[in-house]
């Protein structure tokens, strides 16, 4: 199989995860002009699991070190197995509940809340499962990446504030759906700070090219993982269609209605994200499980550079708003620098 034997890969390779985590939500946005999220959702989660199997049958099973992908699958033990399915459990629970909670609090509130909680919490459980790096340096720039995040949402908000939209919004939702938004917000972010590492406590991330016996390839945990996603979205996704918690209930009829390039959206959105997942994964065995994470979290300033240059959503903006964004990427940039550092070190 296919492994990284310098740091400075590991890096680049967390660099693509960050562009790719970033930049899926393109997809959902095109597929949203006339699908429901609900309906894409079952396309992107395809698209991860037919992603797992590529890889795994192509870098996954190419090289004479580590073990082939199908040979890794036959050994792994159930332990590791229901850990990297948790993983994707996890992970499918509180991506959904974080769409909820955009839809009800708003992207400006719900967002950088669920996604700054998932961040930090994040770096710690995966630093302190597998410790690796500076860990001063490493959580000052992900503080840094998180000022980012804020300054980013308080940007968003001035924004919105000037279009009227908040006051709106308000009105429509009132303060308890506000509330419950907010919530939900939290609970995602609580979630997905552990599912990354459920999928890598499932490897060997100290020796990919002799794994221990009964432990994971990184290309073996990403498809079990990418399994635990799939089958969990029958009950997760089935429950959301049928009470959604923002619009009327969506059909499994209505899916299977769509137009074929409609389902090839999402499934491409699915392959973004799951090839940034999985360099991911494939880059802890040297980058480390936490660094490799804050990397990929940076995610948010990767989807406000596509918001801001391509869909033009800061057009027209004002000084103090085009400032707040001119802090959040010198932060950003500064927080990546830090969490890179950490890992040479």
């Amino acid at each position: 199989m296919f492994i990284v034997d310098s740091y400075s890969l590991a890096v680049i390779f967390c660099v693509v995860t960050m562009l790719c985590w970033g930049s899926w939500g393109n997809t959902q946005k095109l597929a949203g002009k006339t699908w429901r999220y609900e309906l894409f959702y079952w396309d992107y989660v395809i698209g991860i699991l037919a992603f797992s199997l590529l890889l795994g049958f192509t870098l996954g099973s190419k090289g004479d070190t580590g073990r082939g992908f199908v040979e890794d699958l036959k050994q792994i033990s159930m332990a590791n197995y229901a850990s990297a399915f948790t993983g994707g459990v996890i992970f499918n629970l509180s991506n959904i509940l974080l769409s909820a909670s955009v839809s009800m609090a708003g992207l400006t509130v719900a967002f950088p809340l669920g996604v700054g909680i998932a961040l930090v919490l994040g770096v710690f459980v995966n630093y302190f499962g597998e410790p690796k790096g500076d860990a001063v340096i490493l959580f000052s720039g992900v503080a840094l990446v998180v000022l980012a995040i804020i300054f980013n949402a308080i940007a968003a908000g001035k924004m919105n504030q000037k279009a009227g939209e908040l006051l709106k919004i308000a009105e429509e939702k009132g303060n308890s759906t506000n509330r419950k938004g907010i919530i939900i917000a939290i609970i995602a972010g609580v979630l997905m700070s552990f599912f990354y590492r459920f999928v890598a406590a499932a490897m060997d991330l100290n020796n990919f090219e002799s794994p221990t016996p009964t432990m994971a390839t990184p290309y073996s945990a990403f498809f079990i993982f990418a399994i635990g996603i799939f089958i969990s979205n029958f009950i997760i996704n089935t429950i959301v269609m049928k009470k959604p918690f923002v619009g009327t209930p969506v059909s499994y009829k209505e899916y299977f209605q769509g137009k074929f390039s409609t389902h090839m959206v999402g499934v491409l959105g699915g392959a973004i994200w799951g090839l940034g997942t999985a360099l991911s994964y494939i880059a802890a065995g040297k980058a480390g499980a936490a660094i490799s994470y804050a990397l990929g979290q940076g995610a948010p300033m990767i989807a406000a550079l596509w918001g801001i240059f391509i869909w033009k959503e800061f057009k027209g903006s004002s000084r103090t708003v085009n400032i707040l964004l001119a802090c959040m990427f010198v932060l950003f940039i500064s927080g990546l620098g830090a969490i890179i550092i950490s890992g040479a070190n």
